[in-house]
């Protein structure tokens, strides 16, 4: 219940209009020449605070670079490599643009301000829209922690993300590749196309992860690799117990597949706890970097093969969502073998191959041509 307190002054006798906050902290109102002014402002003040739309003013003094470190930041419980990235995104982005702004100043036209600058030095709008998702998800906490009444984030005009149809690599292309791939490295690729594994599934994998009596393969680790400077551990490859989603995955794997691993397992001798395709040609090596690899031996590799278009490694897992689509397989065993959570995701690599529509279209001919009979 807010009430109303009278002060004496050398002009006369003032009201100050007193409530409480959230907390239950005593707060004023103001000072009013009239008791019944002093006591609107109260009530007014403790409706705010009954209907949630109560914040601290005093407290959006605090700068964006203090709140984000001090409140927002230690707040965060990230996957390792997502923290990372938020990491890089304040420190390159956000801390030089509105670090030393109190929250209370960043306003709808600052935000937007920003928006303009980053993509006038050239972000591209895809990653200023994600950006933006990292930006409006600070304010937003600011707004539920009183600090701010509004999210200067919500109405802003973002650039648009225009989606580029990237041609998935053909079973021949795949053979054309993997023939200039060294062989060393074979296995790994092969590995990739026919699991579809992410890349630090796929290095993390160590013998005991293969089933060679039911030809199956779990994925129940992976390598995350980060910066040394904003690694929590210090260290640039940090393995985590769990893949993506947090859930190992079991899937199957052919015979042929399981021969090649054989092999290479034979071959380094290595035991069932060290990795199958380390850094070196040696059992017990350290992961694989994922640039090393690529600009030592997946650039070579695909010069020489002059596919006509650019691929990355990672196109592999995509291919191989695609070839199964496009031979039968249906969309939830491949959601389960991608380790997709939404099969909303698998089903965008529907109709992927170059000659899906004209595979489609003759299967219309084969129905229209059945009529009548």
């Amino acid at each position: 219940m807010p009430w109303v307190m009278k002060r004496r002054s050398d002009s006369g006798p003032r009201f100050q209009a007193i409530y409480r906050d959230p907390t239950g902290r005593k707060r004023s109102a103001g000072t009013f020449r009239s008791e019944r002014d002093a006591r609107a402002a109260a009530r007014r003040a403790e409706s705010s605070v009954e209907s949630g739309a109560w914040y601290d003013r005093t407290a959006g003094k605090v700068t964006f670079r203090n709140y984000v470190e001090q409140t927002w930041w230690p707040s965060r419980h990230l996957e390792v490599s997502t923290k990372a990235g938020y990491r890089s995104y304040l420190d390159k982005h956000f801390l030089p643009y509105f670090g030393d702004l109190p929250m209370a100043k960043i306003l709808p036209s600052t935000v937007q301000g920003w928006v303009t600058k980053a993509v006038a030095d050239g972000l591209s709008p895809r990653s200023v829209v994600k950006y933006h998702v990292m930006l409006h998800s600070i304010f937003k906490r600011a707004v539920r922690d009183r600090i701010i009444s509004f999210n200067p984030c919500s109405e802003t005009e973002l650039p648009k993300v225009v989606a580029r149809r990237m041609p998935t690599v053909t079973p021949e292309e795949f053979e054309h590749l993997l023939s200039a791939v060294p062989a060393r490295w074979q296995p790994l690729v092969l590995t990739a196309i026919e699991t579809g594994l992410r890349w630090g599934e796929l290095v993390a994998l160590r013998p005991r992860h293969l089933d060679f009596l039911r030809r199956t393969l779990t994925v129940e680790e992976t390598i995350v690799e980060v910066s040394k400077k904003t690694s929590p551990t210090g260290e640039r490859m940090i393995v985590k117990p769990y893949p993506k989603d947090d859930e190992p995955r079991t899937i199957r794997v052919s015979q042929d597949l399981l021969d090649v691993l054989a092999a290479r397992i034979k071959h380094l001798g290595i035991d069932r706890d060290h990795l199958l395709f380390p850094s070196t040609e040696m059992a017990g090596g350290n992961p694989v970097s994922r640039n090393t690899f690529r600009t030592r031996v997946w650039l070579p590799a695909l010069e020489e093969a002059q596919l006509g278009h650019h691929v990355r490694m990672h196109d592999l897992r995509h291919a191989h969502a695609s070839w199964l689509l496009a031979g039968g397989a249906d969309l939830k065993t491949v959601m389960e073998r991608m380790g997709h959570s939404q099969i909303q995701t698998t089903q965008k690599y529907l109709h992927t191959l170059p000659d899906a529509d004209d595979r489609a279209l003759e299967a219309f001919r084969r129905t229209r041509g059945r009529r009548g009979t």
